[in-house]
């Protein structure tokens, strides 16, 4: 489903971008705004819209834009990510809400390791270190061991798991 943007569309999604990368979601966002409303759900648009609003730290409407990515681009185990990111974060979203939704992305992708290492941070915060130590053993397998086990070690969600993760 894939639709290619054509002039204004196209310029002002190449700006939201260069706004975006100077750091400047705002006006991104500004620029997102002048998009034809038939164009808004290109998938190049809803990429860079949760971008917008991931930080923007609108994790509501982040959310929103996410699970319309999921409906359009659903083979895509990133996008599945991201709606498990900001359902996490957005007001009356939860750790559990999100560890469902990547519950069901391991079923679609089973051997992706970023999926893995995100469930291995839900559990951990839920306090089932068990899991949390399963789901990162999967990570790690399934993934570059050296460099999951890297991103554990700086990674807050993971504390619990740290001084065994040094030893391991």
């Amino acid at each position: 489903m894939e639709m290619t943007l054509e002039p204004p569309d196209r310029h002002h999604l190449s700006a939201a971008i260069g706004w975006l990368g100077l750091g400047n979601w705002h006006e991104a966002k500004l620029e997102l705004e002048k998009i034809t409303p038939q164009n808004r759900n290109a998938p190049a648009v809803l990429l860079i819209a949760y971008d917008v609003n991931a930080a923007a730290r609108d994790w509501g409407q982040a959310a929103d834009i996410a699970d319309r990515m999921l409906e359009i681009i659903r083979d895509e185990p990133g996008v599945w990510l991201s709606l498990a990111y900001a359902v996490r974060r957005k007001p009356g979203g939860s750790i559990d809400q999100a560890r469902k939704i990547l519950a069901r992305a391991d079923q679609k992708f089973p051997g992706e390791p970023m999926i893995a290492y995100n469930l291995s941070c839900y559990e951990c915060q839920l306090g089932n270190l068990e899991q949390a130590r399963d789901w990162l053993d999967k990570a790690m397998a399934h993934g570059d061991a050296k460099q999951m086990r890297a991103l554990a070690l700086k990674d807050a969600d993971l504390e619990p798991l740290w001084q065994e993760i040094r030893g391991g």
